[in-house]
């Protein structure tokens, strides 16, 4: 968990390395005006702080022949802390769950699921999901096609509000 507060240069790291991931420190250091030592080391820093969580390329699902997406919402019997636990764990071993978000309202868990085709998705829909302890309800969205994929966090909401604070 986060331990320190950011300043402006760790929020400008931070949003220079979620736009691009792979530049070098050199061209880090120069984007947020300061020296490769000090941002190096200040990168490794909101590494070890969690603020840093990895890096990954994006790739095209599609491109590699995943071409269903479906959101999956998930009912659970009991919403007991070691049920909702175990069911986490179980999610994070279906390799087609990409993310597992536990909700409050109508129902306890919102996956967000990758296939290659609509028959592997049904396979692990009714051998594994539906079938799985203490389901006791699965409503399933496709996805016709997506209008936005955005990840990360909009930095320049963030930096609206502490400007607004200071």
């Amino acid at each position: 968990m986060p331990s320190h507060k950011l300043d402006a240069i760790d929020r400008m790291i931070l949003a220079e390395l979620q736009a691009d991931g792979r530049m070098t420190n050199v061209d880090l250091a120069g984007r947020v005006g300061i020296s490769a030592p000090p941002c190096l080391r200040r990168v490794r820093a909101l590494e070890e702080q969690g603020y840093i969580q990895g890096y990954h390329a994006s790739v095209d699902a599609r491109a590699l022949g995943f071409e269903v997406q479906v959101f999956a919402m998930v009912g659970l019997q009991s919403q007991a802390e070691a049920d909702l636990t175990a069911f986490e764990k179980r999610c994070s071993a279906w390799p087609l769950v990409r993310e597992c978000h536990m909700l409050n309202g109508e129902v306890d868990f919102i996956l967000k699921c990758v296939a290659p085709d609509l028959s592997t998705f049904q396979r692990f829909l009714t051998e594994d999901l539906t079938s799985a302890p203490n389901v006791i309800s699965v409503k399933t969205s496709l996805v016709i096609r997506g209008a936005k994929d955005e990840p990360g966090v909009p930095f320049d909401v963030l930096e609206d509000r502490v400007s607004q604070t200071a």
